[in-house]
């Protein structure tokens, strides 16, 4: 019967109910918000198992600072996705992917290479330098890299990941990439006139 009736409450309503740990409340609560909360945390985790996660810490917040709502700030839905949004960011900072070993790279790239020795060859000689010069890149800009090229991370994913402004996640890509160009060519030259 409570249940009904909390299906009933408004979303202020519903949330002061949970705040004072009613049960029935919680389940309603839980259910009227459960879709859009994963919805968020998936599309900022990518991973089901990792959203799923998410929205239950989203949810545990919710009930433990559910007095504290404000609603000239919000609505519950607005602060309810707020709490995921940087529960969901913390969560990946923490799972901070890290870059992969230039050497796993060349293993697998060099792999690809079968056919013609020469080009195996070549294209070992040519990862080679380009482990070489991710070996000089600063770490910061060594993991943006990897986490562009590698992982096809957006630059917004890369600030997301490394904690940084947008701004910053672009640079350290850019700035990087033009530094193994730089590296690579400025090797083959020497490779060239030697």
């Amino acid at each position: 019967m409570w249940a009904s009736r909390a299906g009933r409450l408004s979303d202020d309503a519903l949330l002061a109910a949970l705040a004072t740990g009613d049960d029935e409340a919680s389940t309603v609560f839980v259910r009227r918000f459960q879709r859009r909360v994963f919805g968020l945390a998936l599309a900022i985790t990518t991973e089901p198992t990792i959203a799923e996660d998410v929205a239950q810490q989203a949810f545990a917040r919710a009930w433990q600072h559910g007095a504290s709502y404000d609603a000239r700030r919000g609505s519950v839905l607005t602060w309810l996705l707020a709490i995921t949004r940087n529960v969901a960011i913390d969560t990946m900072r923490v799972r901070r992917p890290q870059p992969l070993d230039p050497s796993i790279l060349i293993d697998l790239v060099a792999g690809n290479a079968a056919g013609d020795p020469s080009d195996a060859a070549v294209a070992q000689d040519q990862l080679g330098q380009l482990r070489d010069a991710l070996e000089t890149l600063p770490v910061e800009q060594r993991r943006a890299v990897l986490l562009a090229t590698i992982s096809s991370r957006t630059s917004a994913e890369i600030a997301d990941i490394e904690g940084v402004p947008v701004p910053t996640a672009k640079h350290r890509v850019q700035s990087g990439l033009r530094k193994l160009r730089r590296a690579v060519v400025t090797s083959d030259e020497r490779g060239g006139d030697g």
